[in-house]
């Protein structure tokens, strides 16, 4: 439960926190962002960039689909599949290997991707309070796939 942006914001540090090693060490972690236009996905992805060390505007992929960010150390992709709706596209952007390369890729709206996607390493479905005047309360949900997700998931306080 996020009940404002800064429980957002610390959420996002203790996930980096947590992923930052594997990644300096040149391993990968994918992580997929569910929820409605408005729920949180991109709030979220920038706080855990920033947690991670990138630096200057974070804007969000809905455009070109991936963002690249790097880092020393590790390579980030952040895509937003929101407008992705030809396969075709897949193969000729270099998805697939960036999905095969060490580093962090983000996904929001993965749905829109499915069948191409690997596994996530972790899944974080945020909901959105169902009346505007709930203030910005969120429902957070995370699920891990893989060692690698659960080890993350292990290290988050609410986990």
């Amino acid at each position: 439960m996020w009940k404002d942006e800064a429980a957002c914001a610390a959420m996002a540090e203790e996930l980096a926190q947590a992923l930052q090693p594997g990644l300096l060490a040149g391993h990968s972690a994918y992580i997929e962002l569910h929820g409605t236009l408005g729920a949180g996905k991109t709030t979220f992805t920038r706080h855990l960039l920033r947690a991670l060390g990138v630096q200057g505007r974070i804007k969000s992929p809905s455009y070109a689909v991936v963002e690249p960010h790097d880092v020393p150390g590790m390579t980030i992709h952040h895509f937003d599949f929101y407008r992705f709706n030809d396969p075709q596209e897949w193969e000729d952007a270099g998805f697939r290997d960036i999905f095969a390369a060490p580093g962090l890729k983000l996904a929001e709206w993965p749905e829109k991707a499915e069948g191409l996607l690997p596994r996530a390493d972790l899944q974080i479905h945020i909901q959105p309070p169902p009346q505007v005047d709930e203030g910005e309360c969120r429902t957070v949900r995370i699920e891990a796939a893989t060692p690698v997700g659960q080890h993350a998931l292990g290290t988050l306080s609410h986990g």
